[in-house]
């Protein structure tokens, strides 16, 4: 099943979320509507709602609480990105200028927090105190994450596993909240609700692994992002790791400068460096056995076209090239 068909399955809840967007991030506030139409406009995979939907069908949900949660996810994705922008100093984002770029690091940064507080009222909306607890402790540990990262980044002894300390605070407690939440609004067994948070944490560590590879791996007009970003920012991902691990003593010394002072000076030597010794198919093979994982997570779940497309999902996570 590729991403067209899964998209064609939940086509319309997914254009029912989109609706729910437009319609709740809209504000009396000028230039709230400003960057929220530069944000919706940017389009994205809006792979976190997709998630929310297949995994509430594949629960039995119906009625529209299933599609307000994909909405809330995908605001807490949002809100960490205008962030995140900020704090990277991103000029670019899926091809186009950041909002920060355009509006203003001020601007972006409290407009990242109306749409945190968006978030937070329609999760209040739902009136389910499981899902208020799922997503108040997921955007703390989300937080700890970006401070996390803070720390590691420029610093060249960071380990595999600090590494994966931050993907699982930035990117995939996320996932896994929104699998979890969608199996709560589906009144599922607690076996299919573990189930789904199980899947949703190794679905979102390994789309997070494959992104670090295709910093280095991708073709930067398909991706809207230009190779070596992350080492531009000075941050340890996962294959610069184990090419720092893997390398002779003058490929760990150009690798190690590169991060502790960032900058692409050296780019196309380093991506030499982590091809020889195999960081970018160390990180491709960490990330297929996350994906394997996520699969073998859905045995719990009920057998349904939506359980497919669940799985089929994972497998993209891994083979996609941007």
């Amino acid at each position: 099943m590729t991403l067209d068909e899964i998209r064609t399955l939940a086509q319309p809840d997914l254009a029912a979320v989109d609706e729910v967007i437009r319609a709740v991030l809209r504000s009396e506030v000028p230039l709230i509507n400003q960057i929220a139409e530069h944000i919706i406009a940017g389009g994205g995979k809006r792979l976190r709602p997709l998630l929310v939907v297949l995994a509430a069908r594949a629960c039995g949900a119906g009625g529209a609480r299933h599609t307000e949660a994909a909405a809330f996810i995908e605001f807490i994705h949002t809100a960490t990105l205008l962030h995140d922008d900020v704090v990277d100093g991103s000029a670019m984002r899926r091809g186009r200028h950041t909002a920060n770029q355009v509006f203003g690091n001020q601007a972006s940064v409290l407009v990242g927090d109306f749409v945190y507080t968006r978030a937070f009222q329609m999760m209040a909306a739902i009136g389910s105190q499981r899902v208020i607890e799922i997503m108040a402790l997921a955007t703390n540990v989300i937080a700890e994450g970006e401070v996390l990262q803070l720390m590691n980044a420029h610093d060249a002894d960071t380990t595999e596993q600090r590494y994966l300390d931050v993907i699982y605070r930035k990117t995939a407690k996320l996932f896994e909240a929104g699998a979890e939440v969608a199996a709560v609004l589906g009144n599922a067994p607690a076996s299919v609700q573990d189930a789904l948070r199980r899947y949703g944490c190794h679905l979102g560590t390994a789309y997070q692994l494959i992104d670090d590879v295709l910093d280095y791996r991708s073709d930067p007009v398909a991706r809207g992002k230009n190779l070596g970003d992350d080492l531009a920012e000075g941050k340890p991902t996962l294959p610069l790791i184990r090419a720092l691990a893997a390398g002779n003593e003058a490929q760990r010394a150009k690798i190690r400068a590169a991060i502790e002072h960032g900058g692409l000076e050296h780019l196309d030597a380093i991506i030499a460096t982590i091809e020889a010794t195999g960081g970018l198919d160390y990180a491709q093979g960490l990330a297929q056995r996350e994906a394997d994982q996520a699969i073998a997570a859905l045995q719990d779940v009920p057998h349904s076209p939506y359980r497919d497309a669940l799985a089929a999902l994972a497998a993209f996570a891994v083979a996609r090239q941007t």
